[in-house]
C-alpha cells in the first residue's frame, strides 16, 4: 500500500455520530500533561516556585513536541519503506 492510498484511506474514514453517554463514567478529563501544567501555574502564582513561564507551561509545549516527533517518525518510516 502507498502513502498516497494510506493517506486517502485516513481522509476518508466514516465520521462518527457523536452521541451523548447518559452514565456518570466517561473517559474524558484532563490529562496527566493538563493536570501537571495545572499545578505549576498553581505554584507560580502562589511564589512557591520562581521558574520562567516557558518551564512552568513546558508540559503543555513537550508533549506537542512529542506529538510532532512521532508523526515524523511514521511519516519518514512510510517514505524509507514505501519504495518499490
Amino acid at each position: 500500500m502507498t502513502t498516497k492510498q494510506i493517506l486517502v484511506l485516513l481522509a476518508n474514514q466514516p465520521k462518527g455520530k457523536v452521541e451523548k453517554s447518559s452514565s456518570s463514567s466517561s473517559s474524558g478529563g484532563i490529562g496527566f500533561c493538563g493536570l501537571l501544567t495545572i499545578v505549576f501555574i498553581t505554584l507560580k502564582l502562589t511564589k512557591v516556585i520562581d521558574w520562567s513561564w516557558w518551564w512552568v507551561l513546558s508540559p503543555i509545549w513537550g508533549s506537542i513536541v512529542v506529538a510532532i516527533v512521532i508523526f515524523l517518525v511514521v511519516f519518514a518510516f512510510l517514505l524509507i519503506f514505501d519504495r518499490k
